[in-house]
C-alpha cells in the first residue's frame, strides 16, 4: 500500500455543501441588487483567498469592506451549518480504508470552532488523527496550516495523499510535498481541477477503488 495516511479537505470533499454556499451567497447578492449565481457559476469562480472570489462576483470593497459581507456569509452559514449532508457512503469509505491501515485527518479552511461543531454533529470525531481549521473566518489560505500539520505527522510526505475538491487543495498538497486527488463533486469545476494534472474523481466512492487497487 503506497499511502499510510489521507489528509482530507472538509467542505465539498467529505460534506456536500456547495449548494448551500450558493443559496447563502444568492441571498447576500439579492440584498444588494446584484446578479444571482448558479452552481456552475460558483464552481467556475470560487477560489482562495475567498476575498478574490467576492471580487469576481462584483463586490466593491471601496464601498463595502470585505469584512462586512464576508461576516454576513459566515453568520448565515453558522445558522445553517447542519443543513448539508455527508456524501453518500463516505463513512463506509473511511471505514474501508482504515481497515487496510490508512489513517485520516482533516485540513480545512473553515473556522476551527465551526469545524469542530460540525464534526461532532456528524459523529466523526473518533475517525481522525487531527482536525485542523483556521483561527479566523476569512479563508485566506490553508498553506501554512498544511505545512505545520505535515511536519507534525509521523509519516513521510510520500506516504500521504491530500484529497480535496479545489485547486487550492492541490496548491496545499504541493507545499506539503504530498500527492493529491481531487473530487469534481465539490466547490470547483472538473475543468479547473483537471488543469492541475492530478487524478480527478467524480465521487468519494471511487476513492476506495483507486487506493485499494
Amino acid at each position: 500500500m503506497k499511502y499510510k495516511h489521507i489528509i482530507w479537505d472538509w467542505n465539498g470533499t467529505l460534506i456536500d455543501d456547495a449548494w448551500l454556499c450558493v443559496e447563502i451567497m444568492n441571498n447576500i447578492l439579492l440584498k444588494r441588487g446584484m446578479n444571482s449565481i448558479t452552481i456552475d457559476d460558483y464552481r467556475e469562480n470560487f477560489t482562495f483567498p475567498v476575498r478574490d472570489y467576492y471580487i469576481k462576483l462584483g463586490f466593491d470593497f471601496s464601498v463595502e469592506p470585505f469584512e462586512v459581507c464576508g461576516m454576513e456569509f459566515i453568520h448565515d452559514f453558522k445558522k445553517r451549518k447542519f443543513d448539508a449532508s455527508l456524501y453518500t457512503m463516505i463513512e463506509s469509505v473511511l471505514d474501508s480504508l482504515s481497515k487496510i491501515g490508512i489513517s485520516h485527518s482533516i485540513l480545512s479552511a473553515q473556522n476551527q470552532n465551526i469545524l469542530d461543531e460540525t464534526i461532532i454533529h456528524y459523529q466523526l470525531q473518533n475517525r481522525f488523527e487531527g482536525v485542523n481549521g483556521l483561527d479566523d473566518h476569512y479563508a485566506h489560505s490553508k498553506v501554512n496550516l498544511g505545512q505545520s500539520w505535515i511536519s507534525a505527522l509521523s509519516y513521510d510526505p510520500a506516504e500521504v495523499v491530500m484529497i480535496g475538491d479545489t485547486v487550492h487543495d492541490f496548491e496545499v498538497a504541493q507545499t506539503m510535498e504530498t500527492d493529491c486527488i481531487l473530487m469534481a463533486s465539490g466547490h470547483n469545476s472538473r475543468e479547473r481541477l483537471e488543469e492541475t494534472g492530478v487524478l480527478v474523481l467524480d465521487s468519494p466512492e471511487e476513492i476506495t477503488r483507486v487506493l485499494m487497487t
